[in-house]
């Protein structure tokens, strides 16, 4: 559709942009010469940018500018031109195909997938990884009961992000103990490697065998919960933004070391991750500046989070060959206690969400293509 005919006119260091339908737009002069699309300032196959704003002075101000037919025409003082479609400028900063955010309905249990079906059909994948976007977890079913399984994963979702311990973590009561997680004990809610400056924010759960009665998985949607809280306690929230927290994990051969605040919201205030490790959370001073109007608010967030009867909070059992994937940046993942009568083992690993939305796009594309 084009854009309502309308004005342009020069204003102070900006192109204003007058539609007969009312909207306006206030361009300033420096973003339209950076942004400006032609051959010349861009790589035509790749659409990257060649031109760089420091070739011109801070203070440039086209020549001319009109307004036809929906399109912009910009001239500048060297009689470069640039051109803009209007109706493009509300997606000027690209489409973003990450996460659209969707809260869990009452009594929310996540989708489950065929694992071979996962793999090999691209409709079931796009299906699957849309799912997860919204929701921040699904479950795949009758996938091999194999060691190292996770690694076919990566087709679908990217590759697996190595951190400093195993590639592919053996979780299990057996062997060495150095964590909560090799033991029957239960897990409270939490994100993994809350240690890292930048935690994995996909964690791909594998549950090879679950003969032990017990040890039920439990999800919890974080953003609901920090959502609430923020709805509730603005002063809360606001001090669970700013008040860094310190988390440290170690073994025999390794040690990772993060102070963060526990929520990390974007320039718009929307949350883009929760930090919740209480396993990994350090002990701070009691000297420092904030900390009792920290404690106040940390102590909200744990109730919230503790509570069972909450619709922000799901518990199923993942059966041997079953595999969640979390969105770990939103959804913690806890485990009840279990009898250790039985054979329970789980691997797991982790990945990236940046590659989960490039495979989804890409999936997008590839069913696109054989339509036209």
């Amino acid at each position: 559709m084009v854009a309502s005919l309308g004005s342009a006119e020069l204003v102070d260091g900006s192109v204003l942009v007058q539609l007969l339908d009312g909207t306006q737009y206030d361009l300033p002069n420096l973003w339209l010469r950076d942004n400006c699309l032609c051959d010349d300032c861009r790589v035509t196959q790749t659409q990257e940018k060649r031109f760089m704003l420091s070739a011109v002075p801070v203070d440039i101000t086209p020549q001319k500018v009109t307004l036809e037919q929906g399109t912009l025409r910009v001239v500048w003082p060297d009689n470069h031109q640039t051109l803009f479609a209007v109706d493009s400028i509300h997606n000027s900063c690209g489409t973003s195909p990450a996460y659209q955010y969707v809260p869990w309905p009452k009594a929310f249990s996540p989708q489950t997938y065929n694992w071979s079906a996962f793999l090999s059909s691209k409709t079931v994948a796009i299906e699957a990884l849309e799912s997860f976007m919204q929701s921040g977890v699904i479950v795949i079913q009758q996938a091999p009961q194999e060691p190292a399984t996770l690694e076919q994963l990566a087709p679908v979702i990217g590759p697996i992000r190595e951190l400093l311990f195993d590639r592919i973590h053996n979780v299990s009561v057996e062997g060495h103990v150095y964590n909560i997680a090799h033991t029957a004990l239960g897990l409270p809610p939490h994100n993994d490697f809350a240690s890292y400056s930048f935690p994995p924010s996909v964690q791909a759960l594998h549950m090879l065998h679950n003969e032990a009665p017990g040890g039920e998985s439990i999800v919890v949607d974080g953003w609901a919960v920090l959502e609430r809280l923020r709805g509730d306690h603005p002063s809360y929230f606001k001090t669970l933004c700013e008040f860094p927290v310190a988390f440290r994990q170690f073994d025999d051969n390794n040690e990772t070391y993060a102070a963060a605040p526990l929520v990390r919201c974007d320039n718009t205030g929307n949350i883009i991750s929760l930090r919740f490790s209480n396993q990994l959370m350090q002990m701070m001073s009691p000297l420092q500046t904030g900390i009792k109007a920290f404690y106040l608010a940390y102590h909200e967030l744990c109730l919230r989070i503790a509570d069972a009867e909450q619709d922000y909070r799901s518990t199923f059992r993942l059966e041997g060959g079953e595999i969640m994937l979390v969105a770990a940046h939103r959804v913690l993942h806890a485990r009840e206690a279990f009898q250790p009568t039985g054979r329970r083992h789980l691997q797991d690993a982790y990945f990236e969400l940046d590659n989960v939305a490039n495979k989804l796009v890409l999936l997008k594309r590839q069913r696109d293509n054989m339509h036209d």
